[in-house]
């Protein structure tokens, strides 16, 4: 062995020129994984790594629009019940007013932008709760559509309250108990 005049020497080990693989400075890797698909192919998956990327803390890679998108999709019926109620309820309190429909049109619309805010914001909350702090995975976007679905139906029974005939409805409905 060398003289071991260096600090690093002592931990260095020599080996044989003939071991089979080896080439000084070069690192031996695993094989190559299955490789991405292509954009001829039409999807984008990331394929998997084992053991994660084996840097702690480290973000996992941004999954498709594409699945974004179905996931946000998950639970819209509630969103579409909620703004079918509204635009009823909106529709019958229009109507009754008999007067010019673009201020009933812009308040409607101004609306539906409130409920965009909110599924935003619900969306947003529950990112930073139950993705940031609980580290758990969302797969739905059910509870934000639930609740931007219950603040329409609030809004539809709002309309409804305004609405004069209605009321009186109302009024001798609940007067029969």
């Amino acid at each position: 062995m060398a003289e071991q005049t260096q600090p690093w020497a002592e931990r260095t080990v020599e080996l044989p020129p003939e071991e089979s693989g080896f080439r000084r400075g070069v690192a031996r890797v695993a094989p190559p994984g299955p490789q991405p698909q292509t954009a001829a192919t039409g999807t984008f998956e990331t394929p998997p790594v084992p053991g994660g990327s084996g840097w702690p803390g480290a973000a996992q890679p941004r999954p498709p629009v594409s699945y974004q998108l179905r996931q946000l999709r998950r639970g819209g019926v509630w969103s579409l019940l909620g703004g079918l109620f509204a635009f009823v309820c909106w529709g019958i309190w229009a109507i009754s007013s008999r007067g010019d429909l673009t201020s009933p049109v812009v308040t409607f619309l101004l609306t539906l932008c409130v409920a965009v805010g909110l599924f935003a914001l619900s969306r947003l909350l529950g990112r930073v709760v139950l993705e940031g702090q609980l580290r758990r995975v969302r797969r739905t976007a059910r509870g934000a559509h639930a609740l931007t679905g219950l603040f329409l139906a609030g809004v539809g029974v709002a309309y409804l309250r305004q609405t004069e005939w209605v009321m009186g409805v109302w009024s001798w409905f609940s007067g029969l108990w």
